[in-house]
């Protein structure tokens, strides 16, 4: 079941979800493993506070200042034993204890006038058991807690180790949640990792298969990658043995065309040259561009091996072809390398088939090669009459001709873009037809490095 908010609402939830959650897989396993544990560890630690600290706390206070209490209750009856009294509180209590008359009281006043005033649960143990009497507690550096007790007959000041009213197994306990959250991190981190990686590696593969890149891959990590893992090996041996039959077939498709076609061109070559056995001879012909056409369309590139191909090197080759004195064709290639990992023969046919066609249309033709971060970017331009935007998508389907300019006599048989967008997405690019500045028309090729 899913609950459902206003159109406002779901539009900033997705918002807040673009712009602070994690992209990765990874991270937002991550954030799921530490958000959980990080409200575990203030709970806990809360819990602790309130719990156990707190009640050993206040009962090292009740014990501390009933000890206190006991000292000062002996001294007051037996004055003239304070030095023994002192050296047992010493043994036994932790206490040290030194005693001033109400004449010579603000001594110890003005020698802990500087120290830092102890508020908590021991403040709240001397008044319950010094009843009507005044009490002052200090902190003497970092470690020796001093409390003052005024009587009728003197000032009393104890001091002690702050340990003996802390409870010291805080540090610990705050030491433990940390080393095991850490610990629980670095585990977590390691293995999320390998889950991560196995996943990548499946997507590089798959992306790297739809360009014509067989990468290897072997299925390894939980039992739902490995099982996407073998799923994708499979699909792929499936694609690879379907692609080879369907070369296979429209091989002998194309032998046992050939052949009959070849004999009714011999039959028409010896027979008179009628106007009849002319227009025959013609639609044979166009057949067998046709054929070959559609060949070349289904058969591709496949075959060939990748590597890596230098743009501007082949740019300037292809150009060099049709440079001549009816097409003036301009490149403006990159200074520095451009390379391209791709079927060299592939790119060398998808760029002679955009300059073959725009030559037939136009007379000056224009190449031009950029790099916008990962991304190569080529364009054809030329000043011929162009393509209706209505037409633009239609050139790409096998065998659409355009009417008028591009017909049977001066194009082809309508397979030149259709095979240009089956290379490029092979790649893992785009193609875009639109106007050029020059008036005729622009193919706009997107390819990643």
């Amino acid at each position: 079941m899913r609950i459902t908010f206003p159109h406002q609402i779901e539009d900033n939830l997705r918002a807040f979800k673009r712009r602070l959650l994690p992209k990765t897989l990874f991270f937002r396993t991550m954030l799921l493993i530490i958000v959980p544990l990080i409200v575990v560890q203030i709970v806990s630690i809360v819990a602790y506070f309130h719990g156990s600290w707190g009640k050993v706390g206040r009962r090292l206070s009740d014990n501390l200042s009933s000890n206190m209490a006991f000292v000062v209750e002996v001294c007051e009856n037996n004055p003239s034993r304070f030095e023994e009294i002192r050296e047992l509180a010493k043994r036994f209590y932790d206490l040290d204890v030194e005693f001033s008359d109400n004449t010579s009281k603000h001594q110890f006043i003005n020698e802990v006038q500087n120290s830092k005033i102890v508020t908590g649960f021991f403040e709240n143990s001397l008044k319950k058991e010094f009843v009507g009497f005044e009490t002052t507690l200090y902190l003497e550096g970092e470690r020796t807690l001093v409390a003052l007790v005024g009587t009728k007959n003197g000032l009393y000041r104890f001091s002690t180790a702050t340990k003996n009213i802390f409870n010291s197994s805080l540090f610990g306990f705050i030491a433990w949640m940390i080393g095991t959250s850490l610990l629980l991190f670095i585990v977590s981190s390691l293995f999320l990792r390998v889950q991560a990686r196995s996943i990548k590696q499946l997507a590089e593969a798959a992306e790297n298969f739809g360009k014509g890149i067989d990468t290897p891959f072997k299925p390894y990590g939980s039992a739902e990658v490995r099982t996407a893992g073998l799923a994708f090996t499979k699909m792929k041996e499936r694609i690879k043995v379907q692609m080879s039959e369907r070369t296979q077939m429209l091989a002998g498709v194309s032998h046992d065309l050939r052949t009959p076609l070849t004999r009714m061109k011999l039959a028409l070559a010896m027979d008179k040259q009628t106007e009849e056995n002319k227009a025959f001879l013609e639609d044979v012909t166009e057949m067998e561009k046709m054929l070959d056409g559609y060949l070349s369309f289904v058969r591709g590139e496949n075959r060939e091996e990748n590597a890596f191909v230098d743009m501007n090197l082949l740019i300037k080759s292809v150009a060099s072809k049709f440079d001549g004195s009816q097409h003036r064709i301009k490149c403006f290639t990159q200074d520095e390398d451009v390379v391209l990992q791709g079927r060299e023969q592939a790119l060398r046919r998808m760029l002679t088939n955009l300059v073959s066609n725009a030559c037939y249309y136009a007379k000056n033709i224009a190449i031009t090669l950029k790099t916008a971060g990962n991304m190569l970017l080529l364009y054809v331009e030329d000043d011929g009459p162009g393509i209706p935007e209505d037409k633009r998508e239609d050139v790409f389907k096998a065998f659409y001709r355009i009417e008028g300019s591009r017909n049977k006599q001066t194009g082809g048989v309508g397979l030149g873009l259709s095979i240009t967008k089956d290379i490029v997405v092979s790649h893992g690019g785009t193609i875009k037809l639109s106007q050029s500045a020059m008036g005729g028309l622009k193919v706009e090729i997107k390819i990643p490095l």
